[in-house]
């Protein structure tokens, strides 16, 4: 048997080797894309240069409290108001405080009509206080000579006193295509509330996968997330209202029924955001550091 001489071919299978090598290395950008430079992403927060940045494209109503009390992509201003005051100490430049109080937008929002309104994002900073006494409603999308609105965010601030800053039931509804109405509830987490601590609340649900989540501070602490499809998924009805702070029991003239466990809000709200697009939590935790560096 001959063996190869390895010195004849030794240099002519190094260059075959190399090539073939070469030929099979993976290209790193196959699809041509532009090169990132670091330097783009310098002063960003997960990507993002300011809050008005996410989502920039389906925000339907703002209301920054920063000069008064309107929705400032519409300029509508609310029809009446009790114990609100827009005052220097908010989260982001002014805020709204409630003392027992509410807005009260008697109009209908093309925003928030049946066919614009399928899924939908409500980003707030509040600062709330257990009070041991009464609910608190903090958002309701109301439905007129009806105490439940198409999307009700309820904080049971009766369950404990104003001293336990340490737990708020946060327990959200919507209204469903087939007339009833899904929750969601914290059981296990919370965020630290209390006059001293600002606290960035997001509701946001998925109107095709029925999801509906409570982030707080960027974490997501609802237990009770899928509340299905078909008859259950939401559904925006109108006419339909809005009010902040409150619901038709707590405005003196237009109460629905005999139901007296809720107070017109005390507290404050500040930059109240509202999206017709469901919110990853990821997202909701930019938005919330976004905040926190005052972008």
């Amino acid at each position: 048997m001959k063996f190869p001489n390895y010195k004849r071919y030794g240099m002519l299978g190094l260059v075959l080797a190399v090539t073939t090598w070469s030929s099979c290395k993976k290209d790193g950008n196959p699809h041509n894309l532009p090169d990132v430079d670091p330097k783009d992403y310098e002063g960003t927060i997960d990507g993002f240069r300011s809050t008005d940045e996410i989502y920039p494209d389906n925000l339907i109503a703002y209301f920054s409290f920063n000069e008064n009390n309107n929705e400032q992509i519409s300029g509508v201003a609310p029809t009446s108001t009790a114990g609100a005051t827009i005052v220097d100490a908010g989260f982001k430049g002014k805020a709204l405080e409630l003392s027992e109080g509410y807005l009260y937008f008697a109009n209908q929002f093309d925003a928030f009509r049946t066919d614009n309104l399928k899924s939908f994002t409500i980003s707030q900073w509040i600062q709330i206080s257990n009070n041991d006494a009464t609910k608190t409603q903090l958002f309701q999308l109301a439905r007129p000579g009806l105490l439940n609105g198409n999307i009700d965010i309820i904080l049971q601030t009766q369950n404990r006193p104003a001293s336990n800053i340490d737990f708020l039931t946060i327990q959200p509804y919507f209204s469903t295509i087939g007339g009833s109405r899904q929750d969601n509830v914290n059981n296990a987490l919370s965020p630290t509330i209390g006059p001293d601590n600002w606290v960035h609340l997001v509701l946001t649900y998925n109107g095709t996968a029925g999801t509906f989540n409570i982030i707080a501070n960027g974490v997501s602490i609802g237990g009770f997330n899928n509340r299905g499809v078909g008859n259950n998924l939401f559904n925006a009805y109108e006419p339909s209202e809005l009010i902040i702070g409150g619901n038709y029991n707590v405005i003196p003239g237009m109460e629905v029924n005999g139901d007296v466990s809720f107070a017109g809000m005390t507290g404050k709200i500040d930059e109240l955001r509202i999206y017709n697009v469901f919110m990853p939590t990821a997202i909701a935790g930019s938005l919330y550091r976004l905040g926190l560096a005052n972008q």
